[in-house]
């Protein structure tokens, strides 16, 4: 004869409950991981500075419930110029990237990548915040932008050549890391090479290229230092030779989807203050560091002369032109944009 056990109906409706109850979390009991995706190794001062940092700083403010999973050197798959299609489309849900990359997307934003704009990443990243809020906005349609900055301004190093003047610079072939800043080597006499950072040792090593022009901030990771043993600099405390624009931001519809609480902690580490902080800490505080790691290894710093750097600027007015012919074209006041740009790296450099 069988027997079967009867469940109290206590218990039974204890049991049913506490599913009811986890069925019926709210969002903002949810804990959210984000995919992020960057083209620099984990050792790069990205990663290190301004990557992980933040995504830890979420994590706390959030009580654990905004987590990062971050895919270093393009380990989900794609090449650095698609990083900003790959988040606009969802295949990750967030990237940190050089949206210029794409070549011809984002022209009024690439006024900040002319030669000569800021010396100072803390200064030029407050003001490309504030400039695209104002005016080009449109350019990142299905992107939420968290930050944004710029380098600490590149200059050029060498593996063998020691050029000092314009006239050095002719037929030498230098690694551009965007259109603008080809234009700018073009206009020195140089024969630009386009190439994303990763692919500099390599192209240097090969003597696909006789120099590169790289950020400061950018040696370390690509162990440039061990390479290049000329590095040629601007006077102290002017633009140097030209910039990049930095895209740190989260596909759209992954944001809007966030409960209010978890989406205010991510507003609270956005924005104007956010990008400072990225220039600042990113950049700016890493350049004498890199400088004596430079000269650690070996390597001659040299600074043009005032009076070079004049002939500098001279040579390169082309480049702005092209860029204003560039905006008009699309509907917009090259000159204008240009002059604001300018007016508010002044203002955030005071």
């Amino acid at each position: 004869m069988s027997t079967t056990t009867f469940m109290p109906k206590a218990a039974l409706a204890g049991i049913f409950a506490a599913l009811t109850a986890a069925a019926a979390l709210p969002a903002a009991a949810q804990q959210v991981t984000l995919r992020v995706h960057h083209f620099l190794p984990p050792t790069s001062s990205a990663h290190v500075k301004l990557i992980q940092p933040w995504c830890d700083k979420i994590a706390k403010e959030s009580a654990d419930r905004l987590k990062c999973q971050i895919f270093p050197s393009m380990q989900l798959g794609g090449a650095p110029g698609q990083l900003y299609d790959q988040v606009k489309d969802g295949v990750v849900d967030v990237v940190w990237t050089v949206p210029t990359y794409a070549a011809g997307r984002f022209t009024k934003s690439e006024v900040f990548e002319l030669p000569w704009m800021a010396s100072s990443a803390k200064a030029g990243s407050q003001a490309l915040w504030t400039y695209v809020d104002k005016n080009a906005q449109d350019e990142f349609k299905g992107v939420h932008r968290i930050f944004m900055h710029v380098h600490d301004g590149a200059l050029f190093h060498f593996k063998d050549k020691k050029p000092q003047t314009l006239e050095d610079f002719k037929g030498l072939k230098i690694r551009a890391a965007t259109r603008s800043n080809a234009r700018m080597i073009s206009a020195l006499g140089a024969t630009p090479v386009a190439m994303p950072l990763p692919a500099v040792p390599e192209a240097l090593s090969k003597s696909v290229v006789d120099g590169a022009a790289v950020p400061w901030e950018g040696t370390p990771a690509i162990r440039l230092a061990e390479l290049a043993k000329y590095h040629l600099d601007v006077p102290d405390g002017v633009p140097r030779i030209s910039n990049t624009i930095f895209l740190f931001g989260m596909n759209e519809q992954k944001y809007n989807a966030l409960p209010a609480d978890l989406k205010k902690v991510i507003d609270n580490n956005s924005g104007l203050a956010t990008s400072a902080w990225a220039g600042e800490v990113g950049f700016d505080a890493v350049v004498e560091t890199y400088k004596k790691a430079a000269k650690d290894a070996g390597g001659t710093l040299v600074n043009l002369s005032p009076a070079e750097y004049q002939r500098w600027v001279k040579a390169t007015d082309s480049v702005d032109d092209d860029w204003m012919k560039e905006a008009a074209a699309k509907g917009a006041d090259g000159k204008k944009l240009l002059e604001e740009a300018r007016a508010l790296v002044k203002q955030f450099s005071k």
